[in-house]
């Protein structure tokens, strides 16, 4: 299986009643994870009660922590978040915490320069200390995976321009793309031309675009790749994305046609929001028999 490295936010999110592991680097990695791939975590945590409960929690899944630091100043970080009637999240995250303070080392350039891809995404950008540390870790990328999650305020659209030109691969849901598109003076309302749009603005070969309960759409070297959503009960979306992402990438770096890939990813997501919490248990078994019904 592939190497690859996941870079960003790890956190806890605070619900009323409870409190769940979270941050959309690791809920990547640890789909990633279950596909047997080979993954490593680069964050931050605090010195505190909660940082050492992520810590054992990654480290219990045999994902690579060597490069998750250990910082003194800063707490590990936390997000209330709310859920609305159709299970669809929304999040206060508070500014700083230790994810916004990692540091360039000499071990994590180490292991993005060895790994088959690295995966960030644009929440990590609100710190200068983060942001500064991804852009150098970007040089040594051999495949990079931008993952856009537009969370106001913590994001500047020349930013995420420059991010866009910078990764292989693009990931959006369908409002951030629309978004995005504006912004950058495209003349299209149709989802395919803008994808199209965004693809020659940036020079990226490979864009994919969520579309919630309806599915997604996969640019992959020119062609287009289609696969219509699932109907399920939604019990809350949090982390459906991010499992997306991950079974998309796994599939697609191991081999997979992008038609068989998109599928998968869209099977996987489904699961995901049938369930609580962002990493619920989905075996293999369990996806295969889902996307043939």
């Amino acid at each position: 299986m592939s190497k690859i490295v996941c870079f960003g936010e790890v956190l806890w999110d605070v619900f009323p009643n409870h409190k769940k592991i979270g941050g959309a680097p690791l809920n990547v990695a640890v789909r990633l994870k279950s596909f047997n791939n080979d993954v490593a975590m680069i964050s931050a945590i605090g010195n505190d009660v909660l940082g050492k409960k992520i810590l054992k929690y990654i480290n219990d899944l045999k994902i690579n922590t060597e490069a998750v630091e250990v910082l003194e100043d800063f707490n590990t970080g936390e997000v209330a978040v709310t859920l609305n009637k159709k299970g669809a999240a929304t999040y206060k995250i508070v500014h700083p915490k230790a994810w916004d303070k990692i540091l360039f080392t000499a071990k994590s350039s180490e292991m993005v320069k060895q790994a088959d891809a690295f995966v960030f995404g644009s929440l990590i950008t609100r710190d200068a200390v983060s942001k500064n540390t991804l852009f150098q870790l970007l040089d040594y990328a051999k495949y990079a995976i931008f993952d856009v999650n537009l969370r106001a305020p913590f994001y500047a659209k020349e930013l995420l321009l420059e991010l866009m030109h910078k990764a292989n691969f693009i990931k959006f849901n369908d409002d951030e793309l629309y978004e995005i598109s504006d912004f950058l003076g495209s003349p299209f309302h149709n989802l395919e031309q803008n994808i199209h749009f965004i693809a020659e603005k940036t020079k990226t070969a490979h864009i994919c675009v969520t579309k919630g309960e309806h599915g997604a759409v996969l640019l992959y070297d020119h062609q287009l790749y289609y696969n219509s959503g699932y109907k399920i009960k939604v019990k809350d979306t949090i982390g459906s994305g991010d499992s997306f992402l991950a079974s998309l990438i796994s599939k697609l770096i191991n081999g997979a046609s992008p038609q068989k890939a998109i599928d998968f990813a869209c099977a996987v997501g489904a699961l995901v929001a049938e369930k609580e919490g962002a990493n619920p248990i989905i075996t293999e078994k369990e996806i295969l028999d889902f996307s043939r019904v």
